[in-house]
C-alpha cells in the first residue's frame, strides 16, 4: 500500500497533477472501463480528468464522468471519497511529453459512484471523446487491466473504496 498522507515530490522537480478517478458501480455489481482512443496498448482505465482551478473534487468528477461516457449527474450517487490523494508517476520515457512536460504523474482523488442508469445511458461518442471502446468488467480484473504504471495506484484505490 502506498503512503497517501504525505505529499509526493517526484525527482525530476516536476509537480504532480490534481485530479479525480471514478470508479463507477452498476447494480450487478461490475465497473465502467474504457479503452483510451490515444492509447495503442490494450489497457483500460476508470474515467477520470483533471481539476479546474477553484474547482472541488467532486463537482470535478461528475464533470468528467458527464465529458468522457455521456452519464448525467443526476444517473449516479457518490458512496464513497479516498480521504487521501493518491498518486501515479508516468514513466520516465513519458515525463516531459505528456501534458507538455509539466506534469511527473498525477495526484487523484478517488470516487465510488452507484450507476442507476442503463447501457443507453452510456455515450462515449462525446464532443471531445477519450474513450474508443467500454464495458463493465468485476472489480478484481482491474487491476490487471490498467497500464503498468497505474496498476499499484488502481489496487490502492481499490482497497479504499471497494473492500
Amino acid at each position: 500500500m502506498t503512503d497517501t498522507t504525505t505529499p509526493r515530490e517526484h525527482p525530476s522537480g516536476l509537480p504532480y497533477r490534481p485530479c479525480v478517478g471514478i470508479i463507477l458501480v452498476n447494480a450487478e455489481g461490475k465497473v465502467f472501463v474504457g479503452q483510451r482512443l490515444d492509447s495503442k496498448l490494450e489497457a483500460w482505465q476508470m474515467p477520470q480528468g483533471g481539476i479546474d482551478p477553484g474547482e472541488e473534487p467532486a463537482t470535478t468528477a461528475l464533470r468528467e464522468l458527464e465529458e468522457e461516457t455521456g452519464i448525467k449527474p443526476h444517473l449516479v450517487e457518490i458512496e464513497a471519497e479516498t480521504p487521501h490523494w493518491h498518486y501515479y508517476d508516468l514513466p520516465d520515457d513519458m515525463v516531459g511529453t505528456i501534458w507538455k512536460g509539466r506534469y511527473a504523474g498525477q495526484r487523484q482523488k478517488w470516487f465510488r459512484m452507484a450507476f442507476r442508469g442503463t447501457d443507453a445511458d452510456v455515450a462515449i461518442d462525446t464532443p471531445h471523446p477519450e474513450f474508443k471502446a467500454w464495458r463493465w468488467t468485476a472489480i478484481d480484473t482491474l487491476v490487471e487491466l490498467a497500464v503498468p504504471f497505474k496498476r499499484d495506484l488502481y489496487a490502492d484505490v481499490i482497497a479504499a473504496l471497494c473492500r
